[in-house]
């Protein structure tokens, strides 16, 4: 008898993703060419949407400290100069200048999302799969611990970690990405145990594809979906933590933050209403998109796999 590869020959490989339904030939033109179609993301309205917030965002963020430069705490003006031509989102009570400060705000805020995502989706990941792909004593060993980390409240932990190690980005990062993943892991298990057990999965099993290819080749294709709009929800809520933490003076001094903008802001509701609008409206315009890009990551993932998506009894 054939030992049993990670590697599946070329034949049952091709039958095996018939079965699956997840390799549909490119459309193509009359000429023969293949057509250019639109990305899947932009098939919405809260998609395009998501996508112009989210550019937006990003944008501003990474090429504003270009316009505006690279010192965000420096008194350029008056204080509490009105939005003009001069200065377009006004300056607070210490003449700095709000659109200088809204940007690096936006830059700290992407940090977070992105270092916290990264570390949380590798861990939700390996974790979801890992107790998916083996029920029994491990599935419950993880997710018992699962468990035990989902429970602690994330924002209270991150005032103690703060108060103990101070208030650096970094830490902020760090604790959010491995208590964020929690969530994300749970579902990634259950369309593990889901996937487990399709046709198409047993196809390739019968072929000789080992439990390491199955996973790469195709549970884990058939999970990102759900998995990128987990993760986009963590990413928000990591934002919305670490603006929290500004809000309540618990932020990094050497940083500018959307939260502690918004705090500072609360003395001068009545006379400097800029000062709480436009910070406000960042955080909201980052977040927003976020949430609409994933959700449009989701649908989009889930109509292209098919037969095999995460919504299909099939």
């Amino acid at each position: 008898m054939r030992p049993v590869t990670d590697a599946v020959p070329a034949p049952a490989a091709d039958v095996a993703a018939r079965a699956a339904g997840v390799r549909a030939a490119s459309p193509t033109s009359r000429r023969g060419r293949p057509e250019l179609r639109r990305p899947a993301v932009l098939a919405t309205p809260g998609g395009v949407l998501g996508v112009v917030l989210l550019t937006s965002a990003v944008g501003l963020a990474l090429l504003g400290p270009v316009v505006v430069g690279d010192r965000p705490f420096a008194s350029v003006a008056a204080p509490l100069q009105a939005p003009s031509a001069a200065h377009v989102m006004g300056t607070d009570d210490l003449g700095r200048d709000v659109l200088t400060m809204v940007v690096h705000g936006l830059r700290t805020s992407l940090v977070i999302a992105v270092g916290v995502v990264a570390i949380a989706g590798v861990i939700a990941v390996c974790v979801g799969a890992l107790a998916g792909s083996h029920p029994g004593s491990l599935d419950d060993l993880l997710m018992r611990g699962t468990e035990l980390v989902q429970v602690v409240p994330r924002f209270f932990l991150a005032v103690v970690v703060v108060a103990l190690f101070g208030a650096r980005v970094s830490n902020v990062v760090l604790l959010l990405g491995v208590t964020s993943w929690t969530w994300t892991a749970r579902v990634v298990r259950a369309e593990t145990l889901s996937l487990r057990q399709r046709a198409f999965v047993e196809a390739a099993r019968s072929f000789g594809a080992g439990q390491t290819y199955i996973l790469r080749r195709h549970i884990a294709v058939s999970v990102l979906p759900t998995a990128l709009v987990m993760l986009s929800v963590c990413a928000s809520g990591a934002v919305l933590i670490e603006a929290g933490l500004g809000f309540v003076g618990l932020g990094d001094p050497d940083v500018v933050s959307l939260g502690s903008l918004a705090s500072n802001a609360q003395r001068f509701l009545r006379s400097a209403w800029w000062l709480t609008l436009f910070p406000g409206a960042a955080l909201l315009i980052l977040i927003l998109g976020i949430n609409l890009v994933g959700d449009a990551l989701g649908d989009a993932g889930s109509a292209r796999l098919g037969p095999v998506g995460l919504g299909s009894t099939r």
